[in-house]
């Protein structure tokens, strides 16, 4: 029941998001980042219909509404007459690379959660076949790198219905997918410490 109730809490909270930044990207004529409230919403939909056959721990389902929360406003916020998304957090790395920006952050935040998702979907096999610690974090390495790629994917498709948006050039999607690795990596560490079965 308190399990039930808190996916109940989540899923309110997801759909609040969604309805105030769907109103910001609709008032904003921004179509690109509407699209993207669309993949949202057909993730939350598997997440929730799958909800009794896998057991998502609260460390994921909060995760995926902060990855949501800051991808959107990411997109649908300006500071400064900026897209957050173009801000510099930290100025490690000048031009033409730009590091690090807050887009950059979101892809490590955001694909270290899909990294644990990946995982959480197929423990049932990984646990049964005993997999050893190197060859379960290759496995969910490139998982989580393959759901990056998928949403690489999704942005070039993005750029070519829509010639003129932000999605950015070949050091953007470069810089996106080496954020996604690093964010598998350090999800991977996770699963190590808190899912490994002890020896």
């Amino acid at each position: 029941m308190q399990k039930l109730k808190n996916y109940k809490l989540l899923l309110s909270i997801n759909i609040a998001l969604l309805a105030l930044f769907s109103f910001i990207f609709i008032s904003k004529k921004n179509l690109e980042f509407l699209i993207y409230v669309g993949v949202i919403i057909f993730f939350l939909l598997i997440i929730w219909m799958t909800r009794n056959k896998i057991n998502y721990p609260p460390v994921v389902l909060w995760g995926l509404t902060v990855w949501s929360l800051l991808h959107m406003t990411g997109g649908g916020i300006y500071l400064g007459g900026k897209k957050v998304y173009e801000l510099i957090l930290f100025p490690l790395v000048g031009e033409p690379y730009n590091i690090l920006k807050y887009d950059q952050f979101v892809h490590l935040f955001g694909f270290g959660i899909a990294t644990l998702v990946m995982f959480y979907l197929i423990k049932p096999y990984l646990i049964k076949e005993n997999i050893g610690k190197v060859a379960l974090s290759v496995v969910m390495i490139m998982a989580g790198l393959g759901v990056g790629a998928f949403n690489e994917i999704i942005e070039f498709i993005i750029t070519v219905i829509m010639p003129n948006s932000g999605v950015g050039g070949y050091e953007n999607t470069a810089l996106d997918l080496v954020s996604n690795l690093f964010g598998a990596i350090i999800a991977m560490f996770y699963i190590l410490k808190k899912e490994y079965p002890k020896k």
